[in-house]
């Protein structure tokens, strides 16, 4: 019932984020377009399955793949196999890379771009060494605790520094395979991998050194595809081979058949099939040891395979097409600022429905006790991407070279890595790898596309390229401003919210003479209750001093103050000055509810004898002001009953302790809501 309960949570929240894309479609399509597509009933039930689809592809993250990420993590740091988990992190990126589709697509569009220079089948090799070099890279990193920032430093100087070299036919596109090289499925186990890790290393902090892996998987493949770019050019002669077309058209809505989801379900199975291996390579051949809760984990890894071919089979019902098709309409038009508002509104809302975004977005907010709101993360993010594709689409415009746009992009980030809180740069980098996948790449792709090809002196295949790099690049910048925000506003974590709240209680009842303040079941949750205290003093010989708290505990006290005492005859003194007798006695003093008074007392008396036989005194005297005693549920239930049985108007209310319990939850709660 519970997993129930939050997939229905999930669900809402998807289609609240789908949300932003459909205002935007409807915007520009009747506003500025102005016309009713086609398909718009095909669009409107695919974004149904997209909701569904992104829903059940979040809750197969939680189940399987995060949980299995890091409890592989925590083994690894636990066995101390470093050059294992040094492997194990370059399979995991090499094997999810080379089958990424989008990958393939890319890799056969720069062979054609070189002449057949450039083999596609060796520059996804080169690709998916680099992304796996970089996730060893990474796993490296945390284990040694070195700042994250260093690292990425000289990544954009080598990024840089190589561009001035790189042939100008593939600079746009090295960029944007920095952007397209992280899957959906690979992000969450990579962050799930780095958390872990961070999470079981001594002295590590999973916020400032769990994350970074995927910032280091969009880094190094532009380094590494430029530095081949420049040996094809200068070793390999061009040669004639059959040219890929790259243009902007109108694309059909996809025809759904049962061989079509068949095939789906197939081509997705196949993208998570390589992780599922290289995790129970390592699960039972390396660590020899078996995956807790196996059956919870495959269906996570079922669900959320199920839910990422649902999630793309519904954005092929109409969205991609839809999208591309106004795309296509906008670039034609002759106010180059729609263009510009365009990319921005569809850069954001797509950002906003990112299934990856909001998987990182959510470990963000776990593992920062809350201090990074997930949704607020998503909103910089997204602003970042829709200023970042604007910014690109005024590029290609204006026939820029985008190596200077890309410099003085890093040339901000490094400034503000050494201002924004430690916490939030990983992050940040993080974000830049995240937000160019399933739903951005395909329409970010044809708007620049459909710009290049209808601008007169630019190239498709040259300028229509580097958006999806712009789109990587800003989001590190609005989220470490975040980071800065939510320092100046003082953004406190839950922890210290909770505590800010105790200390807030505990002024409150200071100042509220008429109230006591108690503790309840030991926590440090202090509570305003209207309560009548009493002391009960107990004055016994020494040597009956555990007979006396046995008695009272059995009564229901639970906490006393022993004193030391020294009982003295006063009658039978010669000289007070010269007593030197030595303490036989124990003062014992429980503070207690004043219903809780006559019980304790009796029990005491009777165990010890004393209104016969045994030696002491007992006596008790009410209290006020009373502040910062601890009780029991029981205590309070027991004080609320008795005071419901002396109103004669209550004694036929039923008053079952369970009912109370729960009651009294529900006002503790509310409580602390109000405060």
């Amino acid at each position: 019932m519970a997993q129930f309960n939050f997939f229905l949570r999930l669900l809402k929240d998807s289609f609240r984020d789908l949300l932003p894309i459909i205002v935007v479609i409807l915007f520009f399509q009747l506003a500025i377009i102005q016309s009713v597509p086609d398909n718009w009933i095909s669009t409107a039930i695919g974004l149904t399955i997209v909701g569904f689809g992104l829903a059940i592809f979040l809750q197969g993250l939680e189940i399987g793949i995060f949980p299995v990420g890091e409890g592989l993590a925590r083994d690894f740091a636990k066995s101390g196999k470093v050059v294992w988990i040094l492997f194990f992190g370059f399979l995991i990126g090499f094997g999810t890379t080379i089958a990424e589709p989008a990958l393939a697509v890319i890799a056969d569009k720069a062979a054609a771009i070189s002449s057949g220079r450039i083999d596609s089948t060796i520059l996804r090799l080169v690709v998916a060494g680099s992304v796996g070099f970089a996730i060893l890279l990474g796993v490296f990193r945390i284990i040694k605790g070195h700042p994250i920032h260093y690292y990425i430093i000289i990544g954009y100087l080598l990024v840089v520094g190589v561009t001035f070299f790189a042939p100008k036919e593939i600079i746009g596109l090295a960029y944007d395979l920095g952007g397209v090289t992280t899957s959906t499925v690979t992000v969450p186990l990579v962050a799930a991998l780095g958390i872990g890790l961070a999470t079981s290393i001594k002295n590590r902090n999973p916020v400032i050194d769990g994350f970074g892996l995927i910032a280091f998987a969009s880094l190094t493949p532009m380094i590494f595809v430029q530095i081949y770019g420049i040996a094809v050019y200068n070793l390999v002669d061009a040669k004639d081979v059959a040219s890929v077309v790259v243009d902007a058209t109108v694309s059909n809505v996809a025809q759904i058949t049962l061989i079509k989801v068949v095939n789906g379900l197939v081509a997705v199975t196949k993208d998570v099939i390589p992780i599922l291996a290289i995790i129970l390579f390592f699960q039972y051949l390396v660590l020899k040891k078996s995956i807790n809760n196996i059956k919870t984990v495959f269906l996570g890894f079922i669900l959320v395979i199920i839910g990422l071919y649902a999630f793309i089979l519904g954005l092929e019902m109409g969205l991609f097409s839809l999208g591309e098709t106004m795309a296509y309409q906008l670039t034609k038009r002759e106010s180059i600022f729609v263009v510009y508002a365009f990319a921005f509104a569809i850069g954001f809302s797509t950002t906003m429905a990112e299934p990856a975004l909001m998987a990182i977005a959510k470990k963000a907010k776990e593992i920062s006790d809350g201090k990074i709101n997930d949704f607020a993360l998503r909103l910089f993010v997204a602003l970042g991407v829709a200023i970042g594709i604007a910014l690109g689409a005024f590029r290609i415009v204006d026939g820029g070279h985008i190596h200077y746009y890309i410099i003085v992009g890093y040339i901000v980030v490094i400034i503000l890595t050494f201002v924004a809180p430690k916490y939030i740069i990983p992050v940040a980098y993080d974000s830049g790898g995240v937000t160019t996948s399933t739903v951005t790449v395909p329409l970010v792709a044809a708007l620049g596309i459909g710009l290049a090809t209808n601008i007169e002196g630019r190239s498709a295949l040259v300028d229509g390229f580097g958006l999806i790099a712009f789109a990587s690049l800003f989001p590190m910048i609005t989220v470490m401003l975040y980071g800065i925000i939510i320092e100046k506003l003082g953004v406190k974590s839950d922890t210290e919210i909770e505590a800010a709240n105790i200390l807030k209680d505990a002024l409150i009842d200071a100042e509220n003479m008429d109230l006591a303040t108690v503790n309840i079941d030991g926590s440090d949750r202090r509570h305003s209750l209207t309560m009548d205290f009493s002391a009960v003093v107990i004055i016994v010989p020494t040597d009956k001093k555990i007979d006396a708290i046995e008695a009272a505990s059995k009564a229901g006290a639970t906490g006393v103050t022993a004193l030391k005492a020294e009982g003295i005859g006063i009658s039978e003194m010669t000289n007070f000055y010269r007593t030197t007798k030595e303490a036989d006695e124990v003062l014992l003093l429980f503070l207690l509810p004043t219903g809780m008074v006559n019980p304790v007392i009796k029990s005491i008396i009777h165990s010890l004898h004393i209104t016969t036989v045994g030696k002491g005194v007992a006596f008790a005297f009410p209290l006020t002001h009373m502040k910062g005693i601890s009780l029991t549920r029981h205590d309070i239930y027991t004080f609320r009953k008795e005071h419901k049985d002396t109103s004669s108007k209550n004694k036929t209310e039923k008053f079952d302790e369970n009912s109370f319990n729960e009651r009294l939850e529900k006002e503790l709660n509310a409580r602390s809501e109000r405060t």
